[in-house]
């Protein structure tokens, strides 16, 4: 195993850590442009995650710095797109809301990132024991939802203001609207459901961590 040179995986791992604030930028910018370009960014961000996890694992250069840098780059991309899906749709703008939920929740925010905080506080003192809490089934699936919401509002943004500026309309953009809508709206939900659901799970799984038998 490779010690902490920068392997290929970690360089693609740093360049998504470089990327966060620029679509946290790009995000909050009112042009139609910029939108697109975070909501790419985003999708090759996404990737990069899948690919470096791959190189890593198919060429054996797993390194303590990976194991570091890539949950701080998961995380850090949280914080550039759900802190400005908060200040967006919050601004009072109808073209602004969130679909079905219309502005975000301050408590989404508050789950969705103290969840975060609060494993990676339960990972710290579980390998203060001795115990390696490595990412679980559960976890990964509400990374998947986390992302599959985050790509799809970031689309939607754009998306609305082109069809307002180039006045779409018809049943086949209307119908678009309605999937799309449904669409945010429910990975959300199921994002926020896995999100409190995979703290449970870990907790019970490393119960032992804590003290608690069966």
């Amino acid at each position: 195993m490779p010690g902490n040179r920068l392997t290929l995986p970690n360089a693609i791992t740093v360049a998504r850590i470089v990327v966060c604030p620029l679509i946290f930028f790009l995000a909050l910018s009112p042009a139609n442009g910029a939108r697109f370009w975070a909501f790419g960014l985003f999708v090759a961000a996404g990737l990069s995650d899948v690919w470096d996890g791959y190189l890593a694992r198919r060429y054996d250069l797993v390194t303590d710095m990976g194991k570091l840098l890539d949950p701080v780059a998961d995380k850090l991309l949280l914080v550039a797109t759900f802190v400005p899906f908060y200040i967006i749709s919050n601004r009072g703008a109808e073209a602004d809301l969130v679909p079905r939920w219309g502005p975000m929740p301050l408590w989404v925010i508050v789950v969705i990132f103290g969840r975060e905080l609060f494993i990676t506080l339960f990972r710290a003192y579980a390998a203060r024991r001795g115990v390696v809490i490595a990412a679980g089934t559960s976890g990964k699936r509400k990374a998947l939802f986390q992302a599959l919401f985050i790509g799809a509002l970031l689309l939607w943004y754009p998306l609305r203001q082109l069809a307002e500026a180039r006045s779409w309309d018809g049943l086949a953009w209307d119908l678009w609207q309605r999937l799309h809508g449904a669409w945010v709206g429910v990975t959300l939900l199921v994002a926020i459901i896995l999100t409190v659901y995979s703290m449970l799970d870990y907790l019970w799984s490393y119960r032992s961590v804590v003290g608690i038998r069966s």
